[in-house]
């Protein structure tokens, strides 16, 4: 699944580790999922669009798009 998350990351100069100590998983977590390797549950999606007050469909979207 493609994703915004680094670009929107970088905007507010937040590290990974910053990053994820928001979302409240490991550094491990965000780097697997900016580097689309791993597809976050729906649950952490949500958590994801709100702090960056988007919508998910704004940060996610399917690799065939």
């Amino acid at each position: 699944m493609k994703n915004q998350l680094k670009e929107l990351r970088a905007e507010r100069g937040w590290s990974q580790a910053e990053l994820a100590e928001h979302l409240s998983v490991s550094r491990q977590t965000v780097n697997a999922i900016e580097t689309e390797k791993y597809d976050p549950s729906l649950p952490l999606a949500f958590k994801i669009a709100k702090l960056f007050e988007k919508k998910i469909e704004d940060i996610f979207s399917p690799e065939s798009e």
